[in-house]
């Protein structure tokens, strides 16, 4: 394959990698939307979405690291970024890859963003199922008189004689 073959290519994967990391970046957002409104019929679907957008992002990046291979790099970072000094003495891909890289950072953002928000639900319901059940620690956090966290006593005795 001569340079200008490769870089075509190049550009394309980049092209479809970029596409791919703002529709993504766009479901995290909405899924944000989702899990705040409590819709999980809305949530259902939209984890399907994501799925599917992540399995593109996964082909492209596949189809990225089998071109390396092909022409003798490395599929990793460093190999790459040696394949686009070879294709393309310019530098004109670049600017994309920073902007693929960039988009990547803010959907890594965003998905840790809705992990936590999903993380603390669960922990509240974890929570409310334990007082329902009487297991796990069910007793009630509250503040003692320094302001630390205490835990209540549960009973207290009026009298040793009956």
């Amino acid at each position: 394959m001569d340079a200008g073959l490769c870089r075509e290519h190049l550009e394309t994967l980049l092209s479809e990698e970029a596409s791919a990391l703002a529709e993504l970046e766009r479901i995290l957002t909405r899924e944000h939307e989702i899990l705040t409104a409590n819709d999980v019929d809305a949530l259902e679907r939209s984890a399907t979405e994501r799925q599917a957008c992540v399995g593109r992002l996964l082909r492209v990046e596949e189809e990225r690291r089998s071109l390396c291979r092909m022409l003798g790099y490395p599929a990793e970072r460093e190999g790459l970024e040696k394949l686009m000094a070879w294709c393309d003495p310019q530098g004109s891909l670049q600017a994309r890859w920073a902007e693929c890289a960039a988009s990547a950072t803010r959907c890594r953002d965003l998905n840790d963003r809705n992990g936590a928000l999903v993380a603390a639900r669960m922990r509240r319901v974890e929570s409310l199922l334990g007082v329902i059940t009487g297991r796990g620690d069910a007793s009630p956090q509250v503040y003692g008189p320094s302001g630390g966290r205490v835990v209540p006593r549960v009973g207290r005795m009026l009298a040793t004689e009956a």
